[in-house]
């Protein structure tokens, strides 16, 4: 099967290092910056040098980019990759995009006669350099079944959420609890500090708190050690916010909280915390 990935940052790069392990699939690779494409390279891809060459001879394609405008450009500008993919291959988007962009993008890319499907995914930089993300598809049932496998090279859990833009949608879902948790997270743990409770102790008992969301227990590893190393970064999670703060007003559902969340990643990121991991909102919110 050849198999074509664009977009090779941070969770991109390790997604498409695990499709190499599948025998079944010859890669192709393409990627703006050029460092990434030649580390898969010497692991076996096959490097592309324009996205029209990446794709095509592709049965599939996978991107995983950073934002709907980014998307639009690779995808549809004058040289972009759809006018170039063969008729009938599949396009599968794991970009984090709003639903509403997943659907006009399948509309556009049905009408160049292609298939496409959306699959964000819900994980970070560990898991996709573990192959244990999950995905999150909206599209056809069939379409599922011709993707389980590369799938599974690089995720441990699929969830077919419903027709296409569906995967999108419910990709809002999880990051606006993604992103209000690490807020009540990080602003209770400064309030423990200021009531004498030693940091040591908060790192320790809240994230086991049967209240507190699973993922917190790493990223509380992490603020003890004073880690903020990207695993997904904050200025990621400000845009995520905003596609979701979008969605919520094409939907006519006010989102109160999840407002404020994306006004303090906002502020946080204006401070200069935008490329360090969005677990960064606690040493904002307690800078003096």
């Amino acid at each position: 099967m050849n198999v074509t990935f664009i977009g090779l940052g941070i969770m991109g790069g390790r997604m498409a290092r695990n499709l190499l392990d599948n025998p079944a699939v010859s890669l192709t690779v393409f990627n703006r910056s050029p460092e990434p494409m030649a580390a898969l390279e010497s692991a076996g891809a096959n490097r592309a040098t324009s996205y029209a060459q990446a794709v095509e001879q592709a049965d599939i394609v996978f991107t995983m980019l950073p934002s709907p405008e980014v998307v639009e450009t690779v995808a549809f500008a004058e040289d972009g990759f759809v006018a170039a993919m063969p008729q009938g291959a599949l396009w599968v988007d794991c970009s984090t995009v709003n639903p509403s962009f997943s659907r006009d993008a399948a509309q556009r890319a049905q009408a160049s006669g292609l298939r496409f499907v959306d699959a964000p995914v819900a994980g970070t930089k560990q898991p996709a350099e573990d192959g244990t993300l999950t995905f999150l598809v909206g599209g056809e049932a069939r379409e599922l079944e011709t993707l389980e496998p590369l799938l599974e090279s690089m995720g441990r859990k699929t969830l077919h959420v419903g027709a296409v833009g569906q995967g999108s949608a419910f990709k809002m879902l999880v990051n606006a609890q993604l992103a209000q948790s690490m807020l009540v997270y990080a602003e209770t743990a400064l309030l423990g500090e200021k009531l004498g409770f030693s940091k040591d102790f908060l790192m320790d008992m809240l994230p086991n708190l049967p209240v507190s969301a699973p993922f917190l227990a790493g990223k509380a590893e992490l603020i003890r050690e004073g880690d903020y190393e990207a695993q997904f970064p904050l200025e990621w999670m400000h845009k995520d916010l905003h596609l979701l703060e979008q969605t919520a007003h094409e939907a006519d559902q006010p989102l109160y909280l999840a407002s404020l969340a994306k006004s303090l990643y906002g502020s946080a990121k204006q401070a200069g915390r935008g490329r360090d991991d969005f677990s960064a909102i606690h040493a904002f919110l307690g800078r003096e």
